[in-house]
């Protein structure tokens, strides 16, 4: 028996191999070299069963095998890959496309802790990104620096008060200077300049504007007009997150870090996100914005629902544009390609100046 339990485990990592080799997500791979693949098929192939009822006995193994194998494959990929953070393409330094250097952005009380992502080619634009309750401004977002950099867009990453590296405990309405600063500071530097905020950055930059900060857009993702969400929700929230396509993320990272990405001091706070989000105001603040506006949220959403976002739709400007979009969730909308594709060409139309 134990020799067929072993038989069904390789088999199960020897197919998994070949199928993350394929799909090219090199963070659930644990070989790394051809001929381990070849030795371990040897392995898991070498003696077949002898009859009919050894075959059924196999079957039978191979299913009940099927998830401690995944298990294993998901901590040999994880040991093979530890360098394979994607986490670090956002340490300050200087690398071949972008320079980054951390920054203390001075306020009248505390300071602004973030992260300056600049092209190495000249450019006008920039982008201040927001991040949601609970993160950070590094929290997921490679994807979305590479898409700037590569567009020849500059970014700036801050803490909101209450996150992060920020020493400002979470209060109202002492949040939305957080924004107001990172605008003023991108000013001194570019042209156009506009705000991408998720979740509760989506509030607080839409709060923000309304309040006469002026940038050249606005991008908001999946920002509540009120929290309102029961434990049955935050489930199937995460259960949003087993899906085929996101697969995908392990091209840039093994298990281990994509978990690790979650990781985030907590929230220091005079006031909480849900009072903070009534306070807030997305409705009221959305109404008042001239500048471009564009708002994404998810069709598998349970935390902000579809519901919410068409609440959101008929309380936004004339010149704003809202798009949902089906098969993303809360927590898995701002780092689906569809959606970063949708935020480049937006950013390419409205905010990058065009030159000859």
């Amino acid at each position: 028996m134990l020799r067929l339990l072993v038989r069904a485990i390789f088999f199960w990592l020897v197919v998994m191999e070949f199928w993350t080799a394929w799909c090219g997500w090199k963070g659930l791979s644990w070989s790394g070299r051809t001929y381990m693949l070849w030795l371990t098929g040897s392995l898991a192939t070498a003696i077949g069963p002898k009859n009919q009822v050894c075959w059924y006995a196999y079957i039978i193994v191979l299913g009940i095998m099927f998830f401690p194998a995944v298990v294993l494959q998901i901590v040999l990929s994880s040991v093979r890959h530890l360098s394979l953070n994607p986490a670090l393409q956002l340490r300050p330094g200087r690398y071949t496309d972008r320079i980054i250097t951390r920054l203390n952005i001075p306020m009248q009380e505390g300071h602004l802790p973030a992260l300056w992502v600049q092209p190495r080619c000249e450019t006008k634009t920039a982008l201040c990104v927001v991040h949601g309750s609970g993160c950070n401004k590094t929290f997921y977002a490679w994807r979305l620096v590479d898409l700037l950099i590569r567009r020849k867009v500059g970014v700036l990453l801050i803490d909101l008060d209450g996150h992060g590296e920020n020493p400002r405990p979470q209060r109202f309405p002492a949040i939305t200077e957080d924004v107001a600063v990172a605008v003023a500071w991108l000013r001194e530097r570019y042209q156009r300049v506009g705000v991408l905020g998720m979740s509760l950055g989506g509030c607080v930059a839409a709060r923000a504007v309304a309040d006469g900060v002026q940038v050249d857009g606005l991008i908001i993702l999946a920002a509540p007009p009120v929290l309102h969400f029961k434990r049955s929700d935050v489930w199937r929230e995460g259960f949003a997150l087993v899906q085929p396509r996101l697969l995908e993320l392990f091209r840039d990272s093994s298990v281990y870090h994509m978990v690790r990405a979650w990781d985030s001091p907590r929230i220091r706070a005079h006031i909480g996100t849900w009072d903070l989000i009534n306070q807030l105001d997305l409705g009221t603040s959305l109404a008042q914005v001239t500048a471009p506006l564009f708002l994404l949220y998810g069709g598998r959403d349970s935390i902000v629902k579809p519901t919410q976002a068409e609440h959101v739709r008929q309380r936004m400007p004339p010149q704003a544009t809202l798009t949902i979009i089906p098969g993303a969730s809360h927590l898995t909308l701002m780092i689906m390609p569809i959606t970063l594709d949708m935020v480049g060409k937006w950013i390419d139309t409205h905010l990058t100046i065009k030159t000859d």
